[in-house]
């Protein structure tokens, strides 16, 4: 006879419900999530319905290596490669909510990772064009999209040295998110932006930023909003840091 018994197992960040089978062992993502929703994002001031909804709808597991899967809920930034990261979960829902996405939008995002920042999007705009540098992780963030059946996101590999940031040929967006860090905020992705359209973007050295939210006006002009503190890996690039 098979015996099925469980208890909690408490990290540094959250209590994870494991399941012990006799195939090994099972973790309740389910659970996890809900947690991380309710401790990390809803408890932080995250009052957005349709963030906080999306954030309990995707699987953020899926996005991180096998041997992170465990810590995909925990509140932290964690390790998926090419010395890349994915974004702590209160700073995915941050930015996604300083977007004010209602749902007609195309959006642009610079730096694809692992893919799970544009699965939110793509759940909450109507589409999303999303460019990587580093191709091993747009190929996999692809799948993962793929297997979640977001097809509304178009990505593209920009890994040719020199190349300018943004998507000129589809610009203007109606908000742009930028996932690593710049020192200033670049002038090419303001003139992607559309009037009443939205830019979020990590700024400062490239050790620490300060989320910005660029709003421009129906003149053209620029409003910044600073937010947070926060810690992006750097954006490289003629409008970032050297590789």
């Amino acid at each position: 006879m098979k015996h099925l018994s469980g208890f909690f197992f408490r990290n540094d960040f959250e209590n994870v419900l494991i399941l012990f089978v006799a195939s090994g062992l099972f973790l309740n993502f389910d659970i996890m999530r809900k947690r991380m929703v309710q401790d990390q994002i809803v408890a932080r001031g995250i009052s957005d319905q349709q963030v906080i909804d999306t954030m309990l709808k995707i699987p953020r597991h899926i996005f991180v290596q096998e041997a992170f899967a465990a810590q995909a809920y925990s509140d932290k930034a964690l390790p998926i490669g090419e010395k890349q990261t994915i974004s702590q979960p209160y700073i995915v829902a941050l930015m996604t909510e300083k977007l004010a996405l209602t749902g007609t939008e195309r959006v642009l995002e610079i730096g694809t990772g692992s893919g799970y920042q544009t699965a939110i999007l793509a759940t909450l705009a109507d589409r999303v064009y999303s460019a990587e540098r580093i191709r091993p992780l747009a190929l996999r963030a692809r799948r993962c999209l793929d297997s979640l059946k977001l097809f509304n996101v178009q990505l593209r590999i920009n890994d040719i040295a020199g190349s300018p940031i943004g998507w000129e040929e589809e610009a203007p967006f109606d908000a742009i998110i930028v996932t690593a860090g710049a020192p200033e905020v670049p002038a090419i992705l303001t003139d992607q932006l559309a009037r009443g359209g939205r830019l979020v973007i990590p700024v400062g050295a490239d050790t620490g930023q300060q989320l910005i939210t660029i709003i421009k006006n129906e003149d053209g002009e620029l409003q910044r909003e600073p937010s947070v503190e926060c810690r992006f890996v750097p954006l490289i690039g003629k409008q970032g840091w050297q590789a």
